[in-house]
């Protein structure tokens, strides 16, 4: 009798365990899918835009991979998952609106391009800016089971 109870137990245990992950799955989480999908490249882009508006430091690093490059508008390039988390904690950069709309997204294979139109609000340097217009394309790669962005292509918009 007591090995039967001890096999419920499992039983209801691994039930349970199989319906969080169906809610976990359900909620739209990329880390939680059964691979890659543009529904999921598009939440993990978002929760990077989110990330970088609340100046989320972890929230940042999580989403980028550690060989991440931005390219800006001047045509730089820097690399490396620190550059934001760096200048928000220097209070060297520092953003209060970053907005995404028109979004575009396309998959191929385990790769994700995410192109949105962007409006940011913040200060760089020590200079406020307000309501700058770009487009914005990420790069985003299906890696251990969720999308990590690999490079942020930027262009300002004259419009």
């Amino acid at each position: 009798m007591t090995l039967n109870v001890n096999r419920l137990l499992i039983l209801i245990i691994a039930g349970l365990l199989l319906a969080l992950v169906g809610m976990f799955r359900a909620a739209g989480n990329p880390k939680f899918s059964t691979g890659p999908t543009a529904e999921n490249a598009f939440a993990a882009d978002q929760q990077l835009a989110s990330a970088l508006q609340n100046n989320d430091t972890l929230g940042i690093y999580r989403l980028l991979d550690k060989e991440w490059a931005v390219i800006p508008s001047n045509g730089g390039v820097y690399e490396g998952s620190g550059v934001f988390p760096t200048g928000i904690r220097t209070g060297y950069r520092t953003l209060t609106k970053m907005e995404l709309s028109e979004p575009r997204v396309r998959l191929y294979g385990d790769i994700a391009l995410v192109t949105s139109k962007v409006r940011l609000s913040g200060q760089l340097g020590g200079k406020t800016y307000d309501d700058i217009k770009m487009r914005q394309t990420d790069v985003l790669l299906w890696k251990n089971g969720g999308w990590k962005c690999v490079l942020t292509q930027e262009a300002l918009l004259t419009e």
